[in-house]
Parts: C-alpha cells; structure tokens; sequence
C-alpha cells in the first residue's frame, strides 16, 4: 500500500512538473516560442465575439475622460483575426470606427473611419506605432497575438501577483514596431497573459500593461476584464474595462468590410 501511494504520488508530481520540464530541455528562443504556441492553441475556436467597452484616459494629473466604445471580432482559419471598434461616446469621437486584419505574415491592415470629414484612412505601417485615439495604446496594440510576429527568448521562471509564471522576451519582426522587445509574464496555469512591459526604440522602459479580473468564457476562452497601460515616459494611462461579452453571434467576413466602418452600430 506505502509503494502504491509512493508510485502514485509520484506520478502525479511528473505530470504536474511536465510542462516545466519541456520548458527547460530545450533552447530559450524555442522555450519561449513553446510556451506561445501553448498561449495560442488555447485560444482557438472562439468563433467571433461582441463587447462593450470602456475606455478610460487619465493624464499625468489624475484627470479622467471616458469613452464608450463597441467591439467586434471574427476568428480566422488561415490568418489573424479581424476587428471593428465604433466609438458611441462622447459626443466629439461618436462614429469613429477602427477596422483591422491581423495577418500572420506581413503587415496588419487597418483603415479609421473619421465622421466629422466622412472619410476613410487607411494606417500606414509606419503610423502604427502612434497613439490610437489619443490613448497609450498604440495602433500595433489592437492587432491579434500572432506567433509568427515575435522572435522569442525564454528569460526564466517568477513569481507575479501571487501566479507562477514563465517570463518571455518577444522581439517584433516588424521593423516599424515602436518596441524593439516586450517581456511577457504568462501564467504556469491557464497560459495567460499576466503583464507585459513595452521598450521603445531606444530600448528604454516606455510602458506596462496588466491584465486583471479574468473570466472565462463557454467553459474555455478566457479574457482579462480589465486592462491598464500605464506609460512610464509621460505619467499617462488608458484602463480597457471590457463588458457584455458574447460569442458565436454569428458574425460574418461582411461584418468586417470598409463599408462597414461607416455604418451605424
């Protein structure tokens, strides 16, 4: 009986540390391209979603301005997925809408929508490292994580928030990046992302975003609730709280058109 539970017990503890053990065997830059290549296998098959949002600018002085924003996503077999963002409120931005295809090689496409002038821009590859809509997210934030857009190197295993988490450096391939690297914390548990720090062209610290109050979803696909980028270069910061999350709404290709940036939603 002591063998048994001693072989058990066993057993048990190899498949705990297994994931860790693949972690280590291998060389960082496959370490690390392991671990989000797990990220991303777990995040498959969502179909499409719908959300609100709130977006919440605050200033170097603690001032606040709130926008109302809707969102729409639609996952893709063979490329990176698409998205449309109409912004509802205040009044200054309503109608705004922000189209984008994520692509797993080459740049992401994406156009704004402008309702004062009633005209379609399209966002050059150079410009996606600018501030969308005034916020201390960049345009390259709001594209789908692609494994194919990173170099990587596994940095080791820390301790995050009370998680055990891997920590993975990621170098864009793009070269019109704003970032020259990102270092990531993923949780050991649900392969989620828990931090992530943003170096800017000179390889200095610009900003931290932290994803907080995960929920999941149709009993598999988890997303943050919450989502503060707090930038370290200008004292501002922009907090993503997401709500009235929805997914397999039937959503088509034909929701994610340019004709589509213009309509009312």
């Amino acid at each position: 009986m002591k063998l048994t539970i001693t072989i058990k017990a066993i057993l048990a503890a190899m498949t705990i540390s297994a994931t860790s053990a693949n972690v280590l065997a291998a060389t960082p830059a496959q370490q690390g391209m392991d671990i989000f290549t797990e990220v991303k296998s777990r995040d498959i098959g969502w179909g499409d979603s719908k959300a609100d949002m709130h977006m919440i600018l605050s200033n170097q002085h603690g001032q606040k301005s709130i926008r109302e924003v809707k969102i729409k996503s639609l996952e893709q077999q063979n490329d990176g997925d698409k998205s449309l963002t109409v912004f509802d409120k205040p009044r200054d931005v309503k109608g705004t809408a922000f189209l984008s295809y994520s692509h797993t090689t080459g740049p992401d496409d994406q156009w704004l929508y402008m309702p004062a002038i009633k005209r379609v821009k399209r966002i050059s590859s150079r410009n996606k490292s600018g501030p969308f809509m005034g916020s201390e997210f960049a345009f390259e934030d709001f594209s789908s994580f692609e494994l194919s857009k990173y170099r990587y190197n596994f940095l080791g295993e820390e301790q995050y928030n009370g998680k055990e988490c891997f920590k993975v450096e990621q170098f864009p391939v793009d070269q019109n990046s704003g970032y020259t690297r990102r270092i990531v914390w993923v949780d050991k548990e649900n392969y989620l992302e828990q931090k992530v720090e943003f170096y800017d062209r000179k390889n200095a610290l610009l900003k931290t975003l932290t994803y907080t109050d995960y929920q999941q979803f149709s009993g598999k696909f988890w997303r943050a609730l919450s989502l503060n980028m707090v930038n370290h270069q200008n004292g501002k910061s922009t907090e993503l709280k997401w709500m009235n999350y929805a997914f397999n709404t039937g959503l088509t290709d034909k929701d994610f058109n340019r004709n589509a940036l213009k309509r009312k939603n």
